[in-house]
């Protein structure tokens, strides 16, 4: 069976060969593809992976082991504006491979949707669900007051990338999205709210639970207590409205007046740097609210921006952390809950979006009701259960045993490994008898 995957990423295996930059994004992709490539005298897949580079193609294909890559190019910095050139250099990879099934991975990128265009069985069409564009969009904003949503700095003017526009490109790539989903024969998700969404835009689409496996380092380790950072919260990320930085920013006076000692370290791009001109320059409208929040909460030496993490790195710091927070207004399975949840730490949650299908609050940690609705008078309110919920934790250590070892146990469930690659062959399969 000749397999053609559709990727939004450089798997790192092939980045290296290239000598391209490795991107720390999506590394169950490249687990999954390890496990099929190893196993594929038994299930007989040859795997062909394409993706969007930026300079130059490879549109005949280039061998990486037992795996051919093919790259096309795209500018994924404008990923609202759809190419229709992107059809041209599709087709014609779709031609030299001969796919029995194309398995598109997100439905975030033009790419998708030109695939989804141009491969004529849309019956042997795959397409994962990673997150949804149209709700992000309906989310975005997270709360935000309205004096911060209209604001524009200077960096925001030499971009035309303000909140309003940032929000904008997020709703142009859900009518793309639904589009694709339109389109597709097959459905791959994992929660029951991508589910529910999915079916009410292609009622007709065969959908298929496919769990996402984890990146090969958080397997095995263990949080423990005792060598974590005592009152320490870890943030994944935090670089724009729906990650939630805010929420937990206007949480933390109050966890700080019970817990002094209390910090927060957020990893990704720090957007409140402000020391040098360069750094003032680009300064965003949302980086200026959260530096804001910083100052009248007096949060300058409580909050540590970690820059961008590798696999390694991330690890190392959720074992020192003593709680992971995930304050999104909207995700669908975010895999820093996975692993976190797969370490067996202790979580804390925003009940939105597909992490009900992920995370039972009261046994794999606490979960608080997060956004529901815009509505600025909301803020407060949901910050304020935030702050509960962190204090919940802190203040009861006695569950926290056990609510780490669902959570380990829970996340195994999700995360493993063998049980995933079985649910894909089984996809494959199911889709290869179609039309047949």
């Amino acid at each position: 069976m000749r397999v053609l995957w559709l990727c939004n990423i450089v798997l790192p295996v092939i980045a290296r060969e290239l000598g391209m930059e490795v991107s720390n994004k999506e590394g169950w992709i490249s687990g999954m593809a390890d496990t099929l490539l190893k196993k594929r005298e038994e299930n007989g897949i040859e795997l062909s992976v394409a993706f969007p580079v930026e300079e130059g193609e490879i549109p005949e294909g280039r061998k990486i082991g037992a795996l051919t890559c093919y790259g096309f190019r795209e500018d994924l910095r404008r990923a609202e504006i759809y190419d229709e050139t992107l059809e041209l250099s599709l087709k014609k990879i779709v031609d030299i491979v001969q796919p029995d099934i194309v398995h598109c991975f997100g439905t975030e990128y033009p790419h998708t949707l030109a695939m989804c265009r141009v491969f004529p069985k849309k019956e042997r069409l795959l397409v994962g669900v990673q997150g949804l564009c149209t709700l992000i969009a309906e989310a975005y904003y997270a709360n935000l007051p309205e004096k911060v949503i209209a604001s524009v700095t200077l960096r925001d003017w030499l971009r035309g990338d303000n909140l309003r526009q940032q929000q904008e490109k997020f709703a142009a790539r859900g009518k793309a999205e639904r589009e694709i989903i339109s389109l597709a024969g097959n459905i791959a998700g994992r929660t029951r709210w991508d589910k529910r969404h999915v079916r009410e835009w292609n009622p007709g689409a065969q959908y298929f639970d496919i769990n996402e496996s984890l990146r090969s380092v958080f397997y095995g380790p263990v949080w423990e207590p005792e060598k974590a950072q005592a009152h320490s919260v870890f943030m994944s990320q935090g670089d724009y409205p729906l990650k939630g930085l805010h929420y937990m920013l206007k949480a933390m006076p109050s966890v700080l007046e019970k817990y002094p000692d209390a910090k927060l370290y957020v990893a990704g791009n720090s957007l409140v740097s402000y020391t040098t001109v360069k750094e003032k320059l680009k300064l965003s409208a949302y980086g200026a609210y959260l530096r804001r929040l910083m100052a009248e909460g007096k949060l300058e030496e409580k909050v540590v921006f970690l820059g961008k993490l590798d696999a390694g790195q991330m690890l190392d710091r959720y074992l020192r952390s003593s709680l992971y927070v995930c304050a999104s207004s909207a995700e669908n399975s975010p895999n820093s809950l996975g692993e976190a949840m797969l370490l067996g730490m202790p979580c804390v949650c925003a009940a939105v979006g597909g992490i009900p299908s992920l995370f039972e609050g009261g046994k794999d940690g606490i979960c608080y009701r997060g956004f529901q609705e815009p509505g600025e008078e909301e803020l407060e309110t949901i910050s304020g259960r935030l702050a509960d919920a962190v204090l919940q934790m802190w203040d009861h250590p006695e569950n926290t045993k056990t609510y780490c070892a669902h959570a380990r146990s829970h996340a195994a469930r999700t995360h493993d490994r063998e049980r995933n690659y079985q649910s894909l062959l089984e996809a494959y399969t199911r889709i290869g008898h179609r039309g047949v």
